[in-house]
Order: C-alpha cells, then sequence, then structure tokens
C-alpha cells in the first residue's frame, strides 16, 4: 500500500455515528439490506452512465452483486461492479456523515421526540454495518478509467483511514469484520434468508455462494401490456405460496400524484373461511424492489386483509432504519389511492366478467361488508358493489342497487329491504302484503350483521334506504280489495278498548293499510333498533334499551272485525284473542321478549273455546 491517509471525525460525526449504531435499528439483520440497497443504487448510476455512452472502466463487466461469508476468519463480503468511488467521493459519502448539514441535525435531535425521523432525512445507512462490525474494509475503483484503486478502513470510532492498493475491478467490495456477539452473520444458512427475505427482486443479479438468490422478477414494475397471464399465476403462487391461481388481479402504475407500483391478487379462496381466524395483511412495501415492511400497517385497510401482493413507490421517505415510515400521511394517501382503484377494479370486473365477480362476491361479500361499516369514506362505491335477492329475483339469483333502482317506479322515491334469516322466511313475512300487492321490489339481505350494513349506507344515489319493518316507511297505496271494512267508530272503539288494556306496552296501536290479509303486525319504533342489532347487543352483555314496537291491524281481517264485536259480548274471550293476535306479530317481527307468552295464550285461548260449558 502506497499514499496512505489519515481522517479523524468531527465530534459531531462521531456523536451522530453514536446514535445510528447503537439507537437506530431494532434489528441487526437490516445492515445486510441497507449495503445490498446501495451495491443496488451503484449499479444503476453507471447503467445511466452506459446510456450516455460514457467510456467505462471495464465496460465488458457484468452488472451484479456478489455476496460471500467466511466462517473462519468471521467475515461478510458484499461487492458490486456499479460505479464505485473516487478519494473525495469516499471522503464525502462515507467520511463525512450527513456532510449537508450533521451539526444542524445534531441540534435538531437534542428537542424531538422521535430522533429516527430527523436523521431519516440523511443517507446513512451504510454505517448500519457498525453495529456488527469491529473493522469495516471498503475496497473501490471508479467507472474512471484513471481512477485510482482504494481501501477505505474504519473501526466506526474516531477515525478511518484511505489507501491506495493494487488494481481493483470497476465497483465497491465492503468486508464486514464481524464483532464476536454476531459471528452467525457469517453463517451462509442465515445470510441466505435474510437475502431472500428482504432482497429477493433486486433489479440486478445477486449471487451467494454462485447462487443466483433472486431468481423471481418484480413484474410489478413493467407495463401490463408485457406482463403474460402465466407469469401473473407464477408470481402470485411464489408469493403466497400456493399451487392455486388467484381469483382476480390488479396491476396498477402511476406516475401522479405519487409514483406507485402496485400487483395486488384476490386468492382463489377466502382464508378465514375454514375458521382459522383473522388473517394477517400480506401485501408488502418496496421502494426501488428492496423490502421496507413485510406487513406495513396502514397500507390497505383492515377489510382488504384478505389480498397478496406488493406496493413499490419511489416517493417513500423513508426513515434511516426503513422500519418506519417517516410521513404517515403519506401511507394514508397511498391507502386511498389503492383503495378506490382496487375498487374500481372490482366495479369493472363486475360488468365485463360478471360470473367471476359472482364467485368473488360469494367468497368475499364479508370483506366488503366490512368495509362499508368501517370506511365511512368509501361506503358509496363498496355500495355499488353490493348484491342481494329480491321479490323480483329468481331464487339464488342476485342483483344490485343499480339494477334495483333501474326498476323503480316513477314515484318511488326509496328502496325497500328486509332483513332476515333467509329468503324463504322473508317471502312469507307479512311486511311484504302491501308491497306485493302494488308490484313494488323489496330487496332481501339475508347474512348476519346486513343491519349494521344498510344503516351505514342510509342512501343510494337519491333514493333512501328503508326497511319495511319500520313504522316511518311510506305504505305504497294499497289496491282496494273484497270484503267489509270496520267503519271509522267501531275503528275508534276497538282502538281505545286495546289501548287501555295494554297501556303502555306498546307505543302505537294503529289500523292501516299495511297488510292486505294478515290481521296484525308488529312494526319497530322510528327510534327502536332492529332485532338484529338488539340481538347482537344481548350477545356481547350490553344492556339493551327497552323497545317501544307499535302495533298496526288491518280494519279488513274478519279475525279484527270479529273481535271488535267481541270485546263487548265477551270481554274475557276478547282479551285472549287479542293477546295471541298481538303476541302472535310479535314473534313473527322478532320482538316477542318472552316466548312463552304466546303459549300462554294460546293455552288460554284453547280453554276458553273447547271447555267453554
Amino acid at each position: 500500500m502506497s499514499n496512505s491517509s489519515s481522517y479523524t471525525f468531527q465530534a459531531e460525526v462521531r456523536q451522530l455515528l453514536d446514535i445510528v449504531i447503537n439507537a437506530l435499528y431494532s434489528d441487526r439483520e437490516i445492515f445486510i439490506r441497507e449495503l445490498i440497497s446501495n451495491a443496488s443504487d451503484a449499479l444503476e448510476k453507471l447503467r445511466l452512465l452506459q446510456l450516455k455512452n460514457q467510456t467505462v472502466y471495464q465496460a465488458d463487466k457484468p452488472l451484479e452483486i456478489s455476496i460471500s461469508t467466511d466462517e473462519d476468519n468471521h467475515t461478510i463480503t458484499i461487492a458490486d461492479t456499479g460505479i464505485g468511488m473516487t478519494r473525495d467521493e469516499l471522503v464525502e459519502n462515507l467520511g463525512t456523515i450527513a456532510h449537508s448539514g450533521t451539526k444542524k441535525l445534531l441540534e435538531s435531535l437534542e428537542q424531538a421526540d422521535n430522533k429516527s425521523d430527523l436523521i431519516g432525512q440523511f443517507g446513512v445507512g451504510f454505517y448500519s454495518s457498525f453495529m456488527v462490525a469491529d473493522r469495516v474494509e471498503v475496497y473501490t475503483h471508479s467507472w474512471d478509467e484513471s481512477g485510482e484503486s482504494l481501501l477505505w478502513t474504519s473501526d466506526g470510532r474516531e477515525s478511518y483511514t484511505i489507501d491506495t492498493v493494487d488494481t481493483l475491478d470497476r465497483g465497491t467490495r465492503i468486508v464486514i469484520h464481524l464483532k464476536k456477539e454476531y459471528e452467525d452473520f457469517a453463517k451462509e444458512y442465515r445470510v441466505r434468508s435474510i437475502l431472500v427475505k428482504y432482497s429477493n427482486f433486486v433489479g440486478f443479479p445477486l449471487n451467494f455462494k454462485g447462487d443466483r438468490i433472486n431468481t423471481v422478477e418484480a413484474i410489478w414494475l413493467r407495463p401490463k401490456s408485457e406482463v403474460k397471464p402465466e407469469e401473473y399465476d407464477e408470481f402470485y403462487q411464489f408469493i403466497a405460496h400456493t399451487e392455486q391461481k388467484p381469483l382476480t388481479l390488479m396491476h396498477f402504475n402511476a406516475d401522479a400524484p405519487i409514483v406507485l407500483n402496485a400487483l395486488l391478487f384476490v386468492p382463489d379462496e377466502n382464508p378465514e373461511k375454514f375458521g382459522f381466524g383473522r388473517v394477517d395483511h400480506n401485501v408488502a412495501l418496496y421502494c426501488h424492489r428492496v423490502l421496507i415492511d413485510a406487513k406495513p400497517e396502514g397500507l390497505l385497510p383492515d377489510w382488504l386483509r384478505f389480498l397478496h401482493g406488493v406496493v413499490d413507490s419511489e416517493d417513500l421517505p423513508l426513515n434511516i432504519s426503513r422500519e418506519m415510515l417517516q410521513d404517515s400521511s403519506l401511507i394514508r394517501k397511498i391507502n386511498d389511492i389503492l383503495t378506490n382503484r382496487f375498487l374500481k377494479h372490482l366495479d369493472k370486473l363486475a360488468k365485463d366478467q360478471p360470473e367471476t365477480y359472482a364467485d368473488f362476491y360469494s367468497r368475499f361479500s364479508r370483506y366488503l361488508k366490512e368495509g362499508i361499516v368501517t370506511s365511512w369514506q368509501h361506503k358509496d362505491p363498496i355500495a355499488k358493489l353490493l348484491r342481494f335477492e329480491s321479490t323480483m329475483t329468481d331464487p339464488g339469483k342476485l342483483t344490485s342497487f343499480d339494477s334495483y333502482v333501474s326498476r323503480m317506479k316513477e314515484n318511488q322515491k326509496e328502496i325497500y329491504v328486509l332483513t332476515g334469516e333467509s329468503r324463504e322466511m322473508l317471502e312469507n313475512s307479512p311486511y311484504l302484503e302491501s308491497f306485493k300487492a302494488n308490484g313494488y321490489e323489496v330487496a332481501f339481505f339475508t347474512d348476519h350483521g346486513d343491519q349494521f350494513v344498510l344503516d351505514a349506507i342510509n342512501k343510494f344515489g337519491e333514493a333512501e334506504i328503508k326497511s319495511i319493518d319500520r313504522a316511518d316507511v311510506t305504505i305504497p297505496e294499497t289496491p282496494d280489495t273484497e270484503g267489509e271494512s270496520l267503519t271509522a267508530d267501531q275503528t275508534k272503539s276497538l282502538q281505545d278498548w286495546l289501548i287501555n288494556m295494554y297501556g303502555k306496552k306498546f307505543s302505537k296501536i294503529t289500523f292501516g293499510n299495511r297488510l292486505v290479509s294478515g290481521a296484525a303486525v308488529a312494526l319497530h319504533g322510528a327510534d327502536d333498533m332492529s332485532s338484529e342489532i338488539r340481538e347482537y347487543m344481548k350477545a356481547m352483555g350490553q344492556d339493551i334499551p327497552e323497545a317501544h314496537p307499535e302495533i298496526e291491524l288491518n280494519p279488513k281481517n274478519e279475525l279484527v272485525r270479529k273481535l271488535a264485536d267481541l270485546k263487548a259480548e265477551d270481554p274475557e274471550l276478547a282479551r285472549i284473542v287479542a293477546d295471541q293476535i298481538t303476541n302472535t306479530a310479535l314473534l313473527r317481527a322478532g320482538m316477542l321478549e318472552n316466548p312463552a307468552d304466546i303459549a300462554k295464550s294460546s293455552q288460554e285461548l284453547l280453554e276458553k273455546l273447547l271447555l267453554k260449558k
């Protein structure tokens, strides 16, 4: 060696180096990722020089990264054939940490709660190697033919040296002499697993012990028109660790407002279907093909946790450790962009490939409904994606709110819905009578939790969504039916008698046109919770507010007309019949708190009729 020069780190630099080494990285293995990323950058810079027809030292040398370990000497070596460094560049890039303002940075650190956020503004990833190293050697020769072959050496404490050495190949070779407690980083299995974990998609060949590690291409960075269907399938199978093909995928590239490349896959099966609990997110965050976080928090909403894929952004302002994003608002913006694009993808899928969308909906509809309840800003586009049966669809055939609206009558202003356990049960509901009689469509929702979803949507376009089991729904005019009706005086007399008998049991007792043939129907009051929500609260052990159901009787029903006369002829029998009518209405509405009530009234009625002397 000759022409050796020694340099002493400034006091401020030593202070900052101590923070970098001891305070920022929670996982020591990160140093390998940082050095691989730097090597990839060096190769990219050289490729740009070559595109400009620059004369490059050893121009025929392939662009690649090589990693080797030596367990006997406890070293790990990372080499690239990239742009290399001159003596001045060594001093600037390695000898001076954050040369753009170290002192100013340190002053800020004294006042900052989150030091890593501030340090993240300075590119010092190379110094992560000193977390595990007693000594670091950097051999380098720049791309310039006339450049020197140099060796930079430091223990990361007080100083570093730069020496000239025998002729080197172009690029940079970093030799890390490991501290005793970190000698496992010289073990082949350890390094190989780290390379696969973080650097599997680096854009240049990544060789370890003679084997190429990064055999899978980062196809998310290619134009969609250039990627074959089988390439998408193979990539999905690689990242999802499956032999299945994806049900559908979204490949998205954007330059504004954020440089963003995303490839998202919908699996063929719902991962939570088999009762294994909630799955973790499986969409990884990359920057220039280098893994930042395998499961980044907030990258996508929780209700899209079934997706697999990758997101790559060049605009990520990362902190030094890449373990935390400096600007969480950027992650929120990426979240919003990806979520909106994926919802548009599903909408297009529903129009262009209805059978595939039907398969998707049968597997993942619960996630969409979760999104409506938890992400108010996305509820409208998700509502367009919902599917349901209705009085105008054949059993098993689904329709949408858009289709429902297209079939609405000329003066209809509300979308009528009804929730329950099954279509069969809903089709026998007394609430449907007047709607069926007038030819109004009623949408059926039969999944557990659908009432929460409908309450969250509230409106679709200009049409308000109304459950027909509630008292405040607008009832279509019912055509005249055969049969007599109670007179106004009879109606008033029976109403007063019932109100007097039941007191505050019902908030209202009315007579109306909601029923065509039935005797009575129980309605949820305008301020009452639905039966489903009450059951949910009960299951959660919460206090349930007292219900205030309304009873509406059909003045044309023969049983009701008989009751009007019976109350004067036999008040006791009339009371029992009234109990049977109202308890039956409550039972059918799911509002009968004590099922024994209807058994009691049935028993009393039978005894009164059959044992009457």
